[in-house]
């Protein structure tokens, strides 16, 4: 029986420059919608799903969401002087995370319909697995215009390719990011190596999912969640 994954990995420390003037004088994580900052939305979701360990990294307007979770039972990961993209930020908070396997979470995006993380920790698994990604068919991707990131195979197996959207939310076996001399680097990067042997896959979520990555987003995402849609089989 392999053991639980209970530690997480919110990222929350782009400059959302997407958003235009919404982020001017704040990060996108504490953009409200439907009256609850984005950064909660997430917090919420890692708390129904009852994991131990969430470890938040942090750089643009850093103060600005350190003073939004005090008191909570987060562990910032600040990065300074320079960003570190999701594969770096990842790589510097591994010694808050812990060994083995990880969550991560982008803080960009609203979810209805069963817990993403729940989905992920029923379906990992370990033996075969290096990294397992909750996706969305693209034509029920809310917030986003485009024919996908990955194509999912009969047997789980996900290839870069059109069909599905990658939601940003995943469990990942995190012990390659060592192998990559870049400091700040993608996901993509060690999703590529754990794609060319074998171990990247996918789950579908049944429920809604809405990209906040633009302003028009936070309309789109509060309309979902005011009226929720119907779950896929």
């Amino acid at each position: 029986m392999q053991n639980p994954i209970d530690a997480v990995m919110l990222f929350a420390a782009g400059f959302g420059t997407r958003m235009g003037a919404l982020t001017e004088d704040r990060p996108k994580p504490l953009i409200p919608v439907a009256g609850r900052a984005l950064i909660d939305h997430a917090l919420a979701l890692v708390e129904q799903a009852g994991l131990r360990r969430c470890v938040v990294n942090t750089h643009y307007h850093a103060d600005q969401i350190a003073a939004h979770l005090a008191g909570r039972d987060v562990v910032l990961s600040p990065e300074q002087p320079d960003i570190l993209e999701t594969g770096g930020g990842l790589r510097a908070a591994l010694p808050l995370l812990g060994d083995g396997p990880v969550f991560t979470l982008n803080t960009d995006a609203v979810w209805t319909g069963p817990n993403p993380l729940v989905r992920l920790n029923r379906a990992w698994k370990g033996d075969r697995m290096g990294a397992l990604l909750a996706l969305v068919p693209a034509a029920r991707a809310r917030g986003y215009d485009g024919p996908g990131d990955f194509a999912l195979g009969a047997d789980g197996r996900i290839t870069r390719g059109a069909g599905y959207v990658y939601t940003g939310a995943q469990i990942i076996d995190p012990t390659g990011v060592h192998l990559i001399r870049q400091t700040a680097f993608s996901l993509n990067r060690l999703w590529d190596r754990i794609g060319a042997d074998g171990g990247l896959y996918g789950v579908v979520h049944p429920g809604g999912w809405c990209d906040v990555g633009r302003p028009e987003g936070v309309e789109t995402a509060e309309a979902m969640l005011a009226d929720p849609p119907g779950l896929d089989a």
